[in-house]
């Protein structure tokens, strides 16, 4: 650990959720069986690569998988809300998930070409900058600063299950304010929207929807940035309108029709992709801009999305 990130974060968080979420990575990194919502972790098994590259070899798929996973493609999402303030209708959000910048640098060249000159109001990241879940993080960090380049700013992140707190000082400093349960205003005139961000909720279990909500007026707009959808029932008991996830990367390799084999996540597959609605909140899960364990996509593109408010 580099004392002077450490000095970094203390400063940020303070010392007590740092050193939290530092010594729950130590405990629990790699780590393949429990932890988490999930019992079983495919992307800390060291030999799920080789795993999936052979069983795409033996059906005749993988240089197809590998050229999906270069096919970023841009959606679009309309939202309509009662109680979203009159000055932010036609407000657009850019949607940026699980990029794994170290895993495709094809992809991402891709994805710089898109977002390049793109218009919007607002960007999200919602996590896993990070292709392993441990290890070295400083190529990620290059490779996310590569993108930022071509990204207007407003721009605000959040962390996920593959991203290590100790990436939090470098993404400020290029200019990624992240939401580590926490909360933001934003404003157009004399009116306000909220966007909180929580830490990571699926595999270090160190998110705190309270703690982030908690500065959030009654009845007020909000929007809640979490990397995994899981926790859409806390969000939507919190009076989020909208959420906005990733984490799924829509299953990655699916069957015809978009099917997914398995979303690593505790969820109704409805949830999995793409637009839902819980409750009175709506939300909305990325298949995600990169890829996860091996560079590999069926049935089920890599996507940004570019999220339209409008008012009822």
């Amino acid at each position: 650990m580099d004392n002077d990130i450490l000095h970094k974060l203390e400063q940020r968080l303070g010392p007590i959720h740092a050193r939290q979420r530092l010594g729950i990575e130590t405990d629990h990194e790699a780590q393949v069986f429990g932890q988490g919502l999930t019992f079983f972790h495919w992307e800390n098994l060291s030999s799920a690569p080789a795993i999936i590259r052979t069983a795409l070899k033996l059906t005749g798929l993988y240089r197809r998988a590998r050229r999906n996973a270069e096919r970023i493609v841009v959606k679009r999402n309309e939202l309509r809300f009662a109680a979203l303030p009159s000055l932010f209708d036609g407000y657009t959000i850019l949607h940026i998930s699980d990029m794994h910048v170290d895993m495709s640098e094809a992809a991402m060249q891709h994805l710089i070409q898109l977002v390049d000159g793109m218009q919007y109001d607002l960007c999200v990241l919602t996590g896993d900058y990070r292709g392993k879940t441990f290890g070295p993080f400083e190529a990620a960090l290059v490779g996310v600063a590569k993108v930022r380049a071509h990204l207007r700013s407003p721009i605000y992140g959040v962390l996920g299950n593959h991203d290590t707190i100790q990436m939090v000082p470098a993404m400020e400093a290029i200019g990624i304010p992240m939401l580590l349960n926490e909360c933001e205003v934003i404003a157009r005139g004399d009116q306000r929207i909220y966007l909180a961000g929580i830490d990571d909720a699926h595999f270090f279990r160190v998110d705190n929807i309270e703690k982030a909500a908690s500065h959030i007026p009654h009845d007020a707009f909000s929007i809640l940035l979490s990397h995994t959808p899981e926790v859409y029932r806390q969000a939507a008991h919190a009076n989020f309108n909208l959420m906005l996830s990733g984490h799924t990367h829509g299953g990655q390799l699916c069957l015809p029709g978009s099917i997914p084999i398995t979303l690593s996540a505790v969820l109704p597959r409805g949830m999995g992709s793409g637009a839902w609605m819980y409750r009175d909140m709506a939300g909305y899960t990325s298949t995600g801009a990169g890829t996860a364990i091996v560079a590999v996509r069926l049935n089920c593109l890599p996507e940004i999305t570019l999220h339209h408010l409008r008012c009822l």
